[in-house]
């Protein structure tokens, strides 16, 4: 069980550092384009500036369900036997990540606890991108609400 700790625990310090690096970029461009454009943008500008963090929040979780499923379901613990069932890890390792939990791929007894730890990873980086999203989306909305009645 140790084994499985660490492994799940270094799994998760490598997704960390992706989710970073996709967070920080994001943030960083987000923070550029607006410095560039204004507050204010049209209607096609804020679809695409939505669309292009989602895009990124959603490759940055992907790169991570195949850091899960390359370094350490198929790689490490050798679960998956060879590079033709990378796509059967992948695809074990998203229904984890994203804890759907389908349950048709199960791992060996030995290593199955790494399939809760990458369940929890996976719902922790999908609340961070889902809460950079939101902050996108708030900073977005500002400029329209309504401004308050007088009295209210």
């Amino acid at each position: 069980m140790l084994l499985n700790l660490l492994t799940g625990i270094a799994a998760m310090l490598v997704c960390l550092l992706f989710q970073a690096i996709f967070v920080g970029i994001c943030v960083r461009q987000y923070v550029r384009f607006h410095r560039r454009h204004g507050l204010l943008l049209g209607p096609l500008q804020e679809i695409a500036l939505l669309a292009v963090a989602m895009l990124l929040a959603m490759f940055g979780n992907f790169l991570q369900m195949a850091a899960w499923a390359w370094a350490w379901v198929f790689v490490l613990v050798g679960d998956f036997a060879d590079f033709a069932d990378f796509a059967t890890a992948l695809y074990h390792s998203a229904v984890n990540f994203a804890t759907l939990g389908y349950g048709d791929i199960v791992m060996s007894e030995r290593w199955r606890l790494l399939g809760a730890l990458e369940a929890a990873n996976g719902i922790l980086m999908f609340g961070v991108s889902t809460a950079m999203m939101t902050a996108v989306l708030t900073r977005l909305i500002r400029p329209a609400r309504p401004e308050p009645l007088d009295g209210a």
